[in-house]
Order: structure tokens, then sequence, then C-alpha cells
């Protein structure tokens, strides 16, 4: 794949959504593929799910983009794949990954020197904590305890993040098991600023967003007016309703971003051919790592990389929130990629991407 940025298909789809003010979201970008979106629909209606944008390339092309049911059910406003704005979760760990494979780049950073090189105030522990074993969730750094994971405090650094766990032991010597963990990216944001001398989210901005033109990918600040952000939602025995309040300030670089599936489709496609970024770094991002006995963890730096049931390679990242269930997947020997984001917690996307995929091998 050539060209790293939005094609004119993508563009042309946005025209006549914009032409067609009057008519729902999802008659406005309707299917160019019915199988798919009969898969959209069936699922739509077996999870219960609220709200789901949904977009699938393959070549360089939309095989399917839309939006189905409601960004808000309350206002009644549909979801729009180009411009609903959804809590994207873990997949936030695959963009901060980008921030690091920039400062390999750069020279500015050493995967595999001591994380207190670049956070100097991060307390050392029994064992050296490296930014390679944190990005790949094997330095034993702990995940949520407790409610922690409804936190609704508003942390204005990401140093202040760390408070959460930094006192607190490793689960195990890095290197020796898996543990997924985002606090480790709580860590990983800090080295971030460490190495870069910048402010994590203003990094961010300047060296993943703007370059790939993710225009609708922002941090989420509670008390901000943010345009075309959905509503959130969980599923209890008496129906939807609307998810508890949380503010995920504590972990942006782990699960604090909002984002369209148009500008995840976006960054997946940046990441199937060097260009943006070299050819070393995807293979450093993608390649799983493996444990001091060899096993391995299915999981690069940020990125995750395995084969679904039929035994084809897929690579990406899937995220789950409290108000957000997502995933982005991104085939590369088939050249497919597949972003689903609802607005529901637990939505339980299962094997429904891989379908989708599926479906797009046969184009």
């Amino acid at each position: 794949m050539k060209n790293l940025h939005l094609l004119p298909a993508s563009l042309l789809l946005f025209v006549i959504v914009s032409c067609q003010p009057t008519a729902p979201v999802e008659e406005q970008v309707s299917s160019e593929n019915s199988a798919l979106s009969a898969q959209a629909t069936a699922f739509m209606e077996k999870s219960g799910v609220p709200g789901m944008a949904v977009m699938v390339f393959r070549d360089d092309n939309i095989l399917y983009a839309e939006g189905l049911g409601y960004a808000d059910v309350e206002q009644q406003v549909p979801v729009d794949p180009f411009q609903t704005k959804f809590r994207i979760a873990s997949i936030s760990k695959t963009l901060s990954a980008d921030a690091l494979a920039h400062l390999m780049e750069a020279n500015k950073l050493d995967l595999d020197a001591e994380v207190q090189q670049y956070v100097p105030t991060f307390p050392k522990k029994r064992w050296p904590v490296t930014t390679r074993k944190t990005a790949g969730h094997i330095a034993g750094v702990r995940h949520y305890r407790g409610d922690e994971f409804l936190s609704s405090k508003f942390y204005p650094t990401v140093l202040e993040g760390l408070d959460i766990f930094k006192d607190d032991t490793l689960l195990f010597e890095p290197g020796t098991d898996y543990s997924y963990s985002s606090y480790g990216f709580n860590l990983i944001s800090a080295v971030i600023e460490g190495a870069s001398g910048e402010n994590f989210l203003d990094y961010m901005q300047a060296n993943v967003f703007e370059p790939l033109e993710m225009s609708n990918t922002v941090p989420e600040y509670m008390d901000k007016i943010i345009p075309n952000r959905g509503r959130y939602y969980y599923k209890a025995e008496e129906g939807v309703l609307n998810a508890p309040f949380v503010d995920n300030s504590y972990k942006w670089a782990g699960g604090g971003f909002l984002s369209t599936a148009e500008d995840l489709a976006k960054f997946a496609k940046a990441h199937m051919t060097a260009g943006y970024l070299t050819e070393e770094s995807l293979t450093e991002l993608t390649t799983s790592q493996e444990l001091v006995d060899g096993t391995e963890t299915n999981y690069g730096l940020g990125w995750r990389t395995n084969t679904d049931n039929e035994g084809h390679h897929w690579i990406g990242h899937t995220g789950g929130a409290v108000g957000g269930t997502s995933i982005m997947v991104i085939y590369p020997e088939q050249e497919i990629i597949v972003v689903i984001l609802t607005n529901m917690s637990g939505a339980g996307l299962g094997d429904f991407p891989f379908e989708l995929a599926r479906e797009a091998m046969k184009n």
C-alpha cells in the first residue's frame, strides 16, 4: 500500500453524507457490501449495542463504512463513522506506542535502558524495569485493583498518574511472565515525556495525530466541550443504562483517547508499510516478545500479534472501557483493515471482527 492517507473513495462517502443531512446516518453512509452490512446488523441485534461504527478496508479501498444505532440514545443522535467519537480504550496503547517508535528513530530512547533514565522519580524496584518489557506487559507492573477502573478523579499530569501504583512491588521478575497492565502505559507516557522533553499529550498531537491527519482523535477531558462525542452505556437486566461517570485522565496513554472509525483506519493504514515509520520500527512494534523461557507472548510494543481461527495473521488491539468496546485489526498479507467502535461496556465482539475480515477476503 503506497498511500498512507485517506483515499478519494472515503472522501466521496463523506461528500454523500454531507449532502444528505435529513437522512439517517446509516442510510447516508450505506454499505457497498451487503454481506458486510448484514453481518454488522446481525451483531447489533444480537448484542443490543446502542451504537456502533464499522469501517472495513481492502487494498486501499473502502469496502464498508457504516454507522449503526445511536451515539446518544436519549437525543436520538445517529452514529456517523466519520464523525462520532468513541472511547477507544486500550487501542490508546497502540497509538502511544508510535511515540516510542518516533523517539527510537530520533535516537532519544533506548528501549532496554532502565525507565529511571527517563523518569528519575519512579522508585527503583527489586529488579530492573525497562521500557521494552513495560510496553510488552512483561515488566511485572500491576493492573487495576478494586474499583480503580471507575476512577472519577482528574489527574492533570502523567507523573501524578504514577502515584496510583508506583510504590507497589512488581508482580514478578521482568521477563519471566506476562501480565496485562494499563498502568504500565502510565509509566510509558512518563518515559515519553522524559525522553522527548515534551508534554505527553503535546508530543502525541505533534508526532502521531497531526502527521496522520487524525483530526478527530483527542484526549478525553470530561469538563470540555468535545464535538461529536457520543454517550456511554452498559447493559443491565432492565435494559441499556447510562454508564457511571469516570475520568480517564489517570491513563491517557493506556486508555484515555477518543477517536472515530475513520481516524483509526487512517492510523492502521499508516502501519501497513514503511514510510510514516521505518520498517525497523514497524517490526519492533509488531513482533511478539518472548519470556526468558522462550514462550511467545503474542504482544509486541503496544500491539497484539496473533492468528485468527483460519490461521491468518493479524496485528492490532482490542479495547474495553466504561461505556466502550473497540477493536482495530490489520491483516498485513491480505491488506485488510477492520475497525469497530461501540458505546457500550462489555459488548463482547467475539469473532465478529474476524468474520468481517473473512468476508472482506472474498472481495
